[in-house]
C-alpha cells in the first residue's frame, strides 16, 4: 500500500516537472515572439 502511494506521488511530481518545463519553454518562445514583433514594428516605423 505504501508503494502505491509513493508511486502516485512520483507520478504527480513527474507530471508537475513536465508541465514546468513545458511552461518555461512556452513563455520563453512567447517572449521571443513579442521581442520579434517589437523589433519589426520599430524597423517598420523607422523608415
Amino acid at each position: 500500500m505504501n508503494n502505491e502511494q509513493t508511486s502516485g506521488e512520483s507520478k504527480v511530481k513527474l507530471w508537475l516537472k513536465r508541465m514546468g518545463v513545458a511552461g518555461f519553454f512556452f513563455f520563453l518562445i512567447k517572449g521571443l515572439v513579442w521581442i520579434g514583433i517589437a523589433a519589426v514594428a520599430y524597423y517598420s516605423a523607422k523608415d
